[in-house]
């Protein structure tokens, strides 16, 4: 009976801990996509391009009729913005990477920009990010997808000026 701890449970251990590094090897984790760098050990979150996206007062709204999607983006009247013709948009699940879609929307005559994508069925909640081919700026939003056909985006109000009491 002594052999069971002596020879046995050290033997279960290491089998159970190659199958986690054989398990570990095979299932990575998924890409965060967004824009982060590292200063040290510390890790930060670039959002310059939020903020270029707020000082331009962009806005915008998503509609998701699958397979059509239509982006209409709002500039201030009076700003000197000059729209792209073509916008990419990430549509990305919160925890599975086989569910993220890519695609690009193309300004047509109406203003607004066009493009196809297919979305799963599931519902579940997504992150959505539009930016410019330049990768200047971009807005961001968040949707329980399917069932939400209207996505708006707004600039972060983080940006906004506080006002501080005097």
């Amino acid at each position: 009976m002594v052999w069971v701890f002596v020879i046995a449970l050290p033997l279960l251990m290491v089998a159970l801990c190659v199958i986690l590094v054989v398990y570990s090897v095979r299932e990575q984790d998924s890409v965060v996509r967004d824009d982060w760098y590292m200063d040290g050990k510390t890790l930060y979150a670039d959002v310059s391009k939020d903020k270029l996206a707020h000082d331009l007062g962009l806005t915008g709204q998503l509609n998701l009729h699958t397979p059509d999607a239509t982006f209409v983006l709002n500039v201030p009247a009076g700003s000197t913005f000059v729209q792209p013709q073509t916008l990419t948009v990430q549509i990305s699940h919160a925890t599975q990477i086989q569910k993220d879609r890519d695609f690009v929307v193309t300004k047509a005559a109406d203003g607004a920009y066009h493009g196809k994508v297919t979305l799963d069925d599931t519902q579940g909640k997504y992150y959505i990010i539009v930016r410019e081919p330049k990768d200047t700026w971009r807005l961001q939003a968040r949707a329980e997808l399917p069932s939400q056909k209207i996505v708006v985006f707004k600039p972060l109000k983080a940006f906004d000026e506080q006002v501080k009491p005097s």
